[in-house]
Order: C-alpha cells, then sequence, then structure tokens
C-alpha cells in the first residue's frame, strides 16, 4: 500500500461517484433521508431501492407489462407484503424461495424478504420439481420456509413441497384466479401497515449455474465500495437513466444488474419472458441508456431478419452489458457494427462477483477477449503444481478480490490457493494484460497426447456464415483418449456438411483441434440464462464413427 493510498483511493471513489451522478446537487434534506432509509434496510442488497425512493419518489422506477411504478409506490408496496409474510398463519417466514419470471412480483418479494430478515433462494425457472425440492431442503432445513412463485409453475412448486405441507404459498404473477394467497392481494389487504424491521439482514442464496447435478447455494455478503467504483469507471452507467434488463433476475448477472441499477435509481425496464425484437422496441420507445442481457440474447437479436432490425435504431444506448457465458466474437462485432460500440463482456462468477470487464475498445481489439481485471482484483495463471505461468501461457485461472463469496450453505468452499480462489476456469493473458477464457478446466480434453480446449474449435465454427450456432465437446475414444464432437445448427437452406466443416477449421486453426465428428442438429439445448446444456448433448444416442 502506498503512503497516499488512503487518502487518494476515497478521493477516486467520490470523483467516480460525482460524474456518475450518484453524487449529485441535491437539497440537504433529501441526503438526510436517504442515510437512514439505507440503515433500515441493514444496508442490504436491496437498500439500493430504499435510497431511490427518497431521491426520486416520483420518477418512474419499474417499468413491467403491467405499467409503471414510482420509486414511491415500489417501496410501499414492498412495505405491505413484508407486512402480510409477517402476518401469515403460520408466522414469519426464515427462507423465503422465489420463483418468478421479470417482473414486480419479483422485485417485490425481493424487497420484502430483506425488511423482515428472511433469507432469499433465487430460484431457477427451469428447475423440475425434484430439482427443486433438493434445494427447497438443503436450505430450509429446520427453518419455516415459504415459496413465491409465478402461476406457471404450479405444478413444480406442487411437487417440490409435497413433503412439507407446512410450507407457505403465494402467487407472484396469475393471469386468472388461484387457490393461492397472491403478492397483489396481499398488498391490497396490507396497503397502510409497515412491516417491523428486522434488526439484522438475511442472506440472498445465489445458486450455481446448475448444468450438471444440483445447483450450489452460495450466500454473499457484498464487498467493499471499491467495486462500485470499478464498475462505474468501466461501465457508463448513469443515475436516473433507463435500463432495460432482460437477463433472467434469479440469476446472479440479472440480480447484481437490478440491485445495481436500484442503486442509481435508474428506471428498470424489463418483461417477463425475453424476445429479441420486443427488447429492441423498449430500447427506442424508452430511451433506453442501458441494456443487460446474457451473451445468447445478442444472437438472437442478430438473427432477426435485416428488414426487422432496420426498424430499430438502438443509439440511444450507452452501454450493452453481458455476462453469464462465452460471447461469440462475430456476433459481438455484427451487434456493434449496427447498434455502435457499446458492448460491455463482464466475466463474472457467482462465487467470485465481478473479475474482469472488457470495453468496446478491448472487444475491438480482441473481440473474444474477457477483458482486463477490475480495480481491486487479482488474477493468477497457474499450473497443475500451482506455479505461475507466464504471458500467453494458458492455465487454470485464479482470482483474489473483495467480492468471493462467504463459501456455499453446504458448508463447503472452492479451492484456494495463497489467498487466490479458483474459479474453475482455464484461460491465459496476453502482453496486454487482456485476459481470454478458453474453457471450463473440466473440459479439457487429451487426444492423441494434446491438449485441447473445446472452445476454441467451438467459437471458430460458430463465425462460419452458414451456422448459426455450434458447440464442442470432448467423447472418450479408445484410440485417440478422446476426441473432439462439435454439435452445429446450421442457416437454413445450407448445404453445409461435415467435411466443409473440418476443412475449415484445419485451414484456420491446428490439425488436432479439427473435430473428429460434426453433428448437425435443429437447435443446442440451453438453460434460461443462455449456457449450452452440454450433460444432454454428451449424452445423446449418436451413432460412432467406424
Amino acid at each position: 500500500m502506498g503512503i497516499l493510498d488512503p487518502l487518494t483511493k476515497p478521493l477516486g471513489l467520490i470523483s467516480t461517484m460525482a460524474r456518475a451522478g450518484v453524487i449529485a446537487p441535491m437539497r440537504p434534506d433529501k441526503y438526510l433521508r436517504i442515510v437512514p432509509a439505507m440503515q433500515r434496510e441493514n444496508m442490504a442488497i436491496t437498500s439500493g431501492f430504499a435510497a431511490a425512493a427518497q431521491r426520486c419518489p416520483d420518477r418512474a422506477g419499474l417499468v413491467d407489462e403491467l405499467g409503471i411504478l414510482t420509486w414511491r409506490q415500489i417501496d410501499r408496496r414492498a412495505d405491505a407484503l413484508a407486512a402480510a409474510l409477517q402476518a401469515l398463519p403460520g408466522g414469519q417466514p426464515e427462507v423465503i424461495g422465489l420463483m418468478a419470471r421479470n417482473h414486480r412480483g419479483f422485485v417485490d418479494a425481493l424487497i420484502a424478504a430483506n425488511r423482515i430478515g428472511a433469507d432469499v433462494l433465487l430460484l431457477n425457472t427451469s428447475f423440475a420439481g425434484p430439482a427443486m425440492a433438493e434445494v427447497l431442503e438443503r436450505e430450509g432445513e429446520g427453518k419455516s420456509v415459504a415459496v413465491i412463485y409465478d402461476e406457471e409453475f404450479t405444478e413444480v412448486v406442487d411437487r417440490a413441497v409435497a413433503g412439507r405441507p407446512d410450507t407457505a404459498r403465494i402467487v407472484a404473477w396469475t393471469d386468472g384466479p388461484v387457490n393461492y394467497p397472491t403478492v397483489e392481494r396481499l398488498i391490497a389487504e396490507h396497503g397502510d401497515r409497515e412491516p417491523q424491521r428486522a434488526s439484522t439482514k438475511g442472506r440472498v442464496i445465489l445458486l450455481t449455474s446448475g448444468t450438471t447435478g444440483t445447483p450450489k447455494g452460495a450466500s454473499h455478503s457484498g464487498g467493499d465500495p471499491s467495486v462500485l467504483k470499478s464498475i462505474l469507471d468501466r461501465t457508463p452507467w448513469r443515475t436516473e437513466q433507463p435500463v432495460v434488463v432482460v437477463a433472467p433476475m434469479f440469476h446472479a448477472w440479472g440480480f447484481s444488474q437490478l440491485a445495481f441499477a436500484a442503486s442509481m435509481s435508474c428506471t428498470i425496464i424489463t418483461r417477463r419472458k425475453f424476445d429479441p425484437e420486443a427488447t429492441l422496441e423498449l430500447i427506442d420507445r424508452h430511451r433506453a441508456t442501458g441494456l443487460c442481457v446474457v451473451p445468447v440474447m445478442f444472437d438472437r437479436i442478430m438473427e432477426l431478419p435485416t428488414e426487422v432490425l432496420d426498424r430499430y435504431s438502438g443509439r440511444s444506448l450507452r452501454f450493452a452489458a453481458a455476462s453469464g457465458s462465452r460471447m461469440r466474437p462475430d456476433v459481438v462485432i455484427a451487434f456493434m457494427d449496427r447498434f455502435g460500440d457499446v458492448i460491455y463482456n463482464n466475466y463474472n462468477a457467482t462465487e467470485a462477483g465481478m473479475i474482469a470487464t472488457a470495453t468496446p475498445r478491448d472487444l475491438r481489439a480482441a473481440p473474444d477477449t474477457a477483458g482486463r481485471p477490475a480495480e481491486g482484483t487479482e488474477i493468477r495463471i497457474l499450473d497443475a503444481e500451482l506455479h505461475e505461468l507466464p504471458v500467453g501461457e494458458v492455465g487454470s485461472i485464479y482470482v483474489r478480490n473483495s467480492t468471493q463469496f462467504d463459501g456455499y450453505t453446504s458448508g463447503q468452499t472452492k479451492a484456494f490457493h495463497e489467498g487466490f480462489m479458483c474459479s474453475g476456469d482455464v484461460g491465459y493473458v496476453d502482453d496486454a494484460g487482456r485476459l481470454f477464457v478458453v474453457g471450463r478446466d473440466d473440459e479439457m480434453i487429451v487426444s492423441g497426447g494434446q491438449n485441447v480446449f473445446p472452445a476454441e474449435s467451438e467459437d471458430l465454427v460458430s463465425g462460419h456464415p452458414e451456422v448459426v450456432e455450434a458447440t464442442a465437446l470432448g467423447v472418450e475414444d479408445k484410440e485417440w483418449g478422446h476426441r473432439l464432437r462439435c454439435f452445429v445448427v446450421k442457416v437454413e437452406g445450407s448445404s453445409i456438411d461435415e467435411d466443409t466443416i473440418k476443412t475449415y477449421v484445419r485451414e484456420n486453426l491446428a490439425r488436432y483441434k479439427v473435430p473428429r465428428e460434426v453433428v448437425f442438429i435443429e437447435e443446442l439445448p440451453r438453460n434460461p440464462t443462455g449456457k449450452i446444456l452440454k450433460r444432454e448433448l454428451r449424452e445423446m444416442e449418436i451413432e460412432q464413427p467406424e
């Protein structure tokens, strides 16, 4: 630490916050109301909603398919729902499972749960009953549980709580009458009440992606103020400006964007289900300056016919931020060529929070980069013996920062070395300091004595003009140990075949990176956050080569 660090760091934070509008000229009484409001939230991750209700109470806070809610209305709805939760026949729940799409009911439940000090368990909307039951049993063991969910997930919830008859059930979104209390009804019945505020803050339990096995719960207590500075220094957020959030809010990335938008008093525009054209329409209609997505949403937008894309400008955007999976380099460039240099690729992890960000300048220079480490974050590339590797060499990515999780709720944790957490990914750093992620450490295969990372071939094939999207993975092979299998979704009407794909890879990469099999399929299976379900592909019945 430098001698001047205790002085320069706070000054740097203040300067950044002033530039973003977080610190702005306001009547002193507003500041006097904002601070106590955040303290009443126990300075929890939802405290931004309370602050916005004091900063700009009558400005639009949330826009969904039901209309507009001001920040004041959001605050009062949260109070009413919190009071209703405390008045449930079975008493105040200690854990609230939230299984809802992006809409006001999700936000209501999130804030209300925090105000009563309950743990919030964010549930994947693709869960089947048994998986949800297992997660509820693990996170709610010995505790009173409530589940707040959208009507469309009723059958899943029925199965999940069959063995927990005392579980309180509340419906967050419904298109007709239901047999259980609804969020809207509870808010209406308790509209003039305030809850008894909790003295301690509950946890937000984020689930890992869960593409293999039951997802693990990761508990977070948050980072220091340097996290705010690192985000605002890299991505051009500005207070009180509209932001379209279509990334699933139950996922760590979508959730973080929701919470951050609230902390910036930005109008949050969302819809229950992602639609590429509807997203472009929302951007133009609301003159949105920000867009928060998962990478596959860029793919779907750029797959729209040219005549549809031409209907929308998107020029109000200052940033389009994405995280959650790898981005296709060809899509990154195509999107920016049409809508401007606005993409910010964020390399995050549920367990580590923000790790690196690639700015549009980084992406123009290297469209497949994960960017540079965030302020306060250190990255090391280590080999199997935990020795640091030089620039350009591929190894395991280890990270140290202030946003690391507190551990899995099971009591387990990630592997650490000298305070650095293993991300589970492999990659390298180039001579410009940019990080490149080449795959998961458990996806690398050894084929004929050569280390092969499927992502490299995957990115190349995905960029072929007659390919919509592609993925690659390793499968066991008697002769080679493992072989690379590539799954390809081709452009409608294309006559591209296996030999063409193999020749294309051979002309651009080393021979040992050429897939030994190419399988053409209608679409790639994905989870709600856009991650490809490689387990499903690996389990597909495919005729073995001679």
